[in-house]
């Protein structure tokens, strides 16, 4: 994946005249990311950039004039109500937009006194899908993960052959995916516990959350057409954070011959903003060495530079508000901590492996990375794990208890990119409360 180079940008010592910004856990001016806003007072979608906290409206800076040459093009791609366009368009007018959008926004800018009419506090605007999702893919990369659900199914064999080898993936449902705040309905569906003598229908009895990373697709490929592992950086165009809800009971009497299905495609949620890869430069890492015995990858998944770069150093976070928590006054219950480096199987490496067999991949697809678990408990990324399966009761600071998610209960996740000599970036966050069946 080709290393995205650092400038001043970058430079954690500039400051914005958005005072809010400055420090901000989100959104200073070293981040900029990209969504599609309904700003107050407005009934029509158009691109916005977060700064602070506050939105900036990209249709009216357009207008107003306040880009030029390629920068120019490149935000009227990115103002429009989806923003296919604008990720087809690839990482050299990401970047025109960027080095524009940091000169109006830095400490000193001209251009302040034209800017600021155009801000919106971001609490006022409506957030949408930021792009036609075309195609969902959702992997497998997370192997702590993958070994935690393994040993409860397989003790003997917690990971399947080919999972060293193979960047597993199963093609998801794109239609029920849905922004951060969008309430999630619990499903119903086919039950057989283990000491059932037959399958009843009704509502899951075990709904859980999965932590993942999304990736956004920037420019595609033609059918037939592989992307090489070494170009697999520039179909990348951004990045959020992705809850797989998923139904365990419905699962585990669903998955086998053909794997998930309704299980998991009744809800995803997402994070609106869509982080732009050149804001996470600083926080590319090598990926981690392989542990002795394990099988390099095979040549088409493997690249030098993006084994030096093609991880990510970005902190997980879980968080879980619950009715009883809320009555109480309390905070919500942290249910994990834990980070993106985890991943066994790198960015590039998911992409490259999808398109190997000339999958058409499109402006605007989104990838998960698949649940993203720690070595250790404090860092499991599912209920699945954290409960081992139902066996051990969360135990929230009112006594109460949780295995899997009840209905009233809000799963909150966030991210934050940080290393000393640079800003920390973060994601905002993803959201959603479980309704009743």
């Amino acid at each position: 994946m080709a290393h995205t180079l650092l400038d001043h940008t970058h430079d954690p010592a500039r400051r914005s005249w958005v005072a809010s910004a400055n420090g901000h856990a989100d959104f200073p001016l070293q981040n900029l990311p990209i969504g599609v806003v309904t700003p107050p007072g407005e009934t029509v979608p158009r691109g916005g950039v977060a700064i602070g906290d506050y939105v900036l409206d990209l249709a009216a800076a357009q207008r107003a004039g306040l880009f030029h040459g390629d920068a120019a093009s490149a935000a009227e791609l990115a103002a429009q109500p989806r923003l296919n366009a604008f990720l087809a368009a690839g990482p050299e007018a990401r970047q025109s937009l960027r080095l524009a959008l940091h000169a109006l926004f830095v400490e000193g800018a001209p251009a302040r006194a034209a800017v600021e009419p155009l801000l919106h506090p971001a609490r006022d605007c409506r957030l949408h899908l930021p792009a036609d999702i075309g195609d969902y893919t959702d992997f497998y990369a997370g192997i702590h993960h993958a070994m935690n659900v393994g040993k409860q199914f397989r003790p003997d064999q917690p990971l399947l052959p080919n999972y060293k080898y193979v960047p597993i993936g199963y093609h998801g449902r794109s239609s029920s995916i849905r922004p951060s705040g969008t309430p999630v309905r619990r499903p119903q569906g086919q039950r057989k516990g283990p000491n059932d003598a037959e399958p009843s229908f009704g509502p899951s009895r075990r709904l859980d959350y999965e932590l993942e990373l999304g990736i956004w697709i920037g420019p595609g490929n033609e059918l037939g057409t592989p992307i090489p592992i070494g170009e697999a950086g520039r179909h990348v165009a951004g990045f959020c954070l992705l809850n797989d809800w998923s139904a365990r009971d419905l699962q585990a009497w669903e998955y086998q011959p053909l794997g998930p299905f309704l299980a998991k495609n009744f809800a995803t949620s997402i994070s609106p903003w869509i982080v732009l890869p050149e804001a996470l430069a600083p926080f590319r890492v090598p990926q981690p060495a392989r542990p002795e015995g394990d099988p390099a990858p095979l040549p088409y998944l493997l690249d030098t530079d993006d084994q030096e770069t093609g991880a990510l150093d970005i902190e997980l976070e879980v968080l879980l508000m619950t009715p009883c928590l809320a009555a109480a006054g309390l905070a919500p219950h942290r249910l994990s901590i834990g980070s993106a480096r985890h991943l066994y199987w790198t960015v590039a490496q998911l992409v490259a492996h999808h398109a190997s067999n000339g999958c058409n991949l499109r402006p605007g697809d989104l990838l998960g990375t698949g649940t993203i678990s720690a070595p250790t408990p404090d860092g499991f990324g599912s209920l699945l794990e954290i409960s081992q399966g139902g066996k051990t009761p969360v135990t929230l600071a009112t006594g109460n208890t949780r295995t899997f998610l009840e209905d009233g209960d809000e799963v909150i996740i966030r991210a934050r990119a940080s290393r000393d000599g640079a800003a920390s970036i973060g994601f905002g966050e993803v959201r959603g409360v479980v309704l009743p069946a």
